[in-house]
């Protein structure tokens, strides 16, 4: 019997086209998250459903459902915190994600939001566009030099480790880490035992830890007060790992100078007070966002679906 699969976005087309020759796909053409009647309807009328950020497979959209007949949930992305896994598994749901894909780009993210922050890009280009520029100045816009300055990476994952390497090799960077294990790199790096000590010695500190609840909140007030008023802070991570009413505080205080954000955590609301800020940087969630890395993430989550409906372990079982 031909399988039948529900895909939550719209894809690239390569991905559409390989998911097609597994089963009967059914796309769904809305680009934002499914509400809680459809992510019901997708449990109950499909064999596997391929999800993103987004939608929330809670506990509650399971019980709400009469009978399940979704055996696999193949997500495309690498965090997975959107899925209850542990209630999917008890209702006899695999859950599959896309871990190494997404890698580089988003240590590329990361690397442009230090850039953006500390040189002052964003601003520089506002004025540039409101027709404000009135020349070269050898004052104008001095920001922060990132060469050889600290780096501080909390969580030295895939993720945390492509960042760490762009740093030391591309900047020449000091690399410190803050992370639940040691790690064995070939360059060198400090480890931190807290990660307010962390925090206090970095000139830049980046977050590049997976959300859930044991991270919700990991970067809060006491972690702005231990930075320095002459460091920014940058988050490619998830949105709710920082608490985001404590960012814009050391902000209006001036506990730190700046940041970058790629995350939000009430995406995609993101509150007036940071929008108002001339010392933040701004990104719509576009860490993976290239046509090659989306590609490679779709295809990774249909190989998933191909070895599952195989009747074999999916390549990145969660």
């Amino acid at each position: 019997m031909t399988k039948k699969i529900f895909i939550s976005r719209p894809l690239p087309k390569a991905v559409l086209s390989a998911a097609a020759l597994l089963g009967d796909i059914t796309v769904r053409e809305d680009t934002s998250a499914m509400t809680e009647d459809e992510m019901v309807a997708s449990l109950v009328n499909y064999d596997v459903v391929l999800p993103t950020l987004g939608d929330i497979y809670s506990e509650k959209i399971f019980k709400s459902c009469k009978r399940i007949n979704v055996k696999l949930l193949a997500n495309f992305g690498v965090g997975f915190n959107h899925i209850d896994v542990k209630a999917a598994n008890e209702y006899g749901i695999t859950v599959s994600n896309t871990p190494g894909a997404v890698t580089d780009a988003t240590a590329d993210i990361a690397i442009a939001l230090m850039l953006m922050c500390c040189r002052r890009t964003s601003e520089g280009e506002r004025i540039v566009r409101s027709n404000k520029w009135e020349g070269w100045h050898p004052t104008q816009m001095l920001g922060f030099h990132i060469s050889n300055k600290k780096v501080g990476i909390v969580g030295m994952g895939n993720i945390g480790q492509a960042i760490a390497r762009r740093c030391h090799f591309g900047f020449g960077m000091q690399v410190g880490y803050f992370s639940r294990s040691p790690k064995n790199l070939d360059y060198p790096v400090d480890r931190y035992g807290s990660l307010t000590e962390l925090a206090s010695n970095s000139d830049i500190l980046v977050i590049s830890v997976p959300g859930g609840s044991a991270t919700h909140h990991l970067i809060n007030k006491d972690i702005f007060s231990a930075m320095q008023p002459h460091s920014y802070f940058v988050n490619i991570a998830r949105g709710d790992v920082v608490k985001e009413i404590d960012l814009i505080e050391a902000l209006r205080l001036n506990q730190i100078a700046g940041a970058g954000l790629d995350v939000y955590e009430n995406e995609p609301k993101v509150p007036k007070d940071l929008i108002s800020m001339e010392n933040v940087v701004l990104l719509p969630h576009l860490g993976t966002a290239s046509l090659e890395v989306r590609t490679g993430m779709g295809l990774m989550a249909v190989e998933n679906i191909k070895y599952f409906l195989e009747g074999k372990e999916p390549p990145n079982l969660v």
